[in-house]
């Protein structure tokens, strides 16, 4: 098998896993928005799973490339193959690189909502505890601030 014919199914199976990665995500989104959180500890075990072996690929990947004549330092390797003039190569690392691009938004959006989650817990705890002195508003950034007031009821 050529390095281009190699190369050619790494990025296939790229998109495969990539695209598997997807729905592993909108499935974490949706338990996320739910009150059954049991299935997180299997989905982040498969997640895991995925991103070990895109790695792998990843450095296989660039072994390949720097055989076929590609210098690490000389840029992104989507030029490399674009100038060389493989173009059923270039779109498969097109697609592989968008789909990867997508798994990264949903990704982050899902680490948005798990920061919410925490913040809300540990509001609750704080209540529970009878913690709570001071109200809390959220910034422009979205943290918690303690927000200190003094009441005065009467004075002397």
């Amino acid at each position: 098998m050529t390095a281009h014919e190699q190369l050619k199914a790494i990025l296939q199976e790229d998109i495969r896993q990539l695209e598997l990665l997807a729905e592993v995500l909108h499935q974490e989104k949706s338990v996320l928005s739910s009150a059954d959180i049991q299935p997180l500890q299997e989905m982040t075990s498969r997640k895991n799973q995925i991103l070990e072996g895109i790695r792998d690929r990843a450095k296989k990947k660039i072994h390949l490339l720097v055989n076929m004549g590609y210098k690490p330092n000389a840029g992104e390797p989507s030029r490399f193959i674009r100038a060389a003039g493989m173009d059923e190569l270039h779109q498969l690392w097109k697609d592989a690189d968008t789909r990867l691009r997508e798994c990264q938004a949903v990704n982050q959006n899902n680490g948005r909502i798990l920061g919410h989650l925490q913040k809300r817990l540990s509001r609750l705890t704080d209540i529970f505890r009878g913690a709570s002195a001071q109200q809390k508003l959220y910034g422009a950034k979205g943290q918690q601030t303690n927000v200190s007031s003094t009441n005065i009821l009467a004075s002397a």
